[in-house]
Formats: C-alpha cells, sequence, structure tokens
C-alpha cells in the first residue's frame, strides 16, 4: 500500500501527540500538544511543521502516519511513525517506499538515510526489505537518554527504483 502524503495540518500535529503505543515502542510517543508548543518543538513549530513534516493518508482518507524530511550536508534524513493501532499489521513497508519517493523528489542529488535504534528488529527489517543497509552504529542522546542506533542508507541498486526491492 502506498500512501498520498500531504503537508501536515496542525490538527494533524495535534493528533500525533496523542498517539500512544503500547512498551517497548512508548518511547516514541510525543509530549503533550501544549508542551509541544510551549517548547516550540519539531511540527509544534509551524515553519518546522511546514519545511520539514508531511502527513501519511491512507486510501479511507485517514492519517495514518507522519514523515518527517530531515536535510542534512549532502543526506536527507527521513523519520517516520506509523498510527499505533497499525502497527504489525503490514503498513511499514509502503509508508517507508512513500517516504524514500517524496525524498528522492525534494532532494534528488541527496542520500537518503535514516536512524534506529538497534533493539528494533521490525523497524529494521522493513527498512532492509525497502532497500536500506547499516551504515553505521552509534550512541546518540535522545528523549530517553543515550541510545544505540544504526544510521541505515537507502541503496538504489538494491531496490527497482521505486523503493521496491530488486
Amino acid at each position: 500500500m502506498n500512501f498520498q502524503l500531504r503537508p501536515m495540518t496542525e490538527e494533524d500535529a495535534r493528533q500525533l501527540c496523542e498517539w500512544r503505543y503500547p512498551a517497548p515502542y512508548d518511547r516514541y510517543g510525543w509530549p503533550s500538544w501544549e508542551q509541544m508548543v510551549r517548547d516550540g518543538r519539531e511540527f509544534a513549530d509551524p515553519e518546522i511543521r511546514a519545511s520539514q513534516y508531511v502527513s501519511a493518508i491512507r486510501e479511507s482518507g485517514e492519517m495514518a502516519a507522519y514523515v518527517q524530511f530531515f536535510p542534512l550536508d549532502r543526506a536527507v534524513r527521513i523519520g517516520l511513525g506509523l498510527r499505533p493501532d497499525l502497527c504489525g499489521a503490514g503498513l511499514g513497508l509502503g509508508l517507508v517506499r512513500s517516504a524514500v519517493q517524496e525524498a528522492k523528489r525534494r532532494y534528488p542529488d541527496h542520500e537518503i538515510d535514516l536512524e534506529v535504534e538497534t533493539w528494533n528488529r521490525r523497524a529494521i527489517k522493513t527498512y532492509e526489505r525497502a532497500g536500506f543497509a547499516v551504515e553505521d552504529e552509534y550512541d546518540r542522546p535522545s528523549p530517553n537518554g543515550i541510545v544505540r542506533v544504526l544510521c541505515m542508507v537507502w541503496l538504489p541498486a538494491r531496490t527497482d527504483g521505486n523503493g521496491a526491492q530488486a
């Protein structure tokens, strides 16, 4: 399944702050909307929301996920979040493929990468199926303390060019 990506609205952003994941994925939840606004954090900042975030919409018209496109020097780092009740339902690969397509459109000359915590085998497997490969492993600070992450890079040679594994 592919998703329609559209600019994230403030209402979409508010909804994200209400998503609650079961353990151990609960670390991926966002603070309350009020706290996000107070801190000027991520998608609560209208400029960051407009330049980096999109909502992923299902055929039914409901928001199912979000994608962030964070520009780096020669790469664009994608971040993804699937609505908690849709996790484990086989939608991740379609979301990642949609994100890769949009990243290629926005940043055609940039490498596409992402970070994923090393314990999240479910996400790592999905990213590998979408054509990503581990490039590096390191520790980085997060709201949950220091976490061990993999940096995975999208390799077009491992896919059909559309994000589908060749």
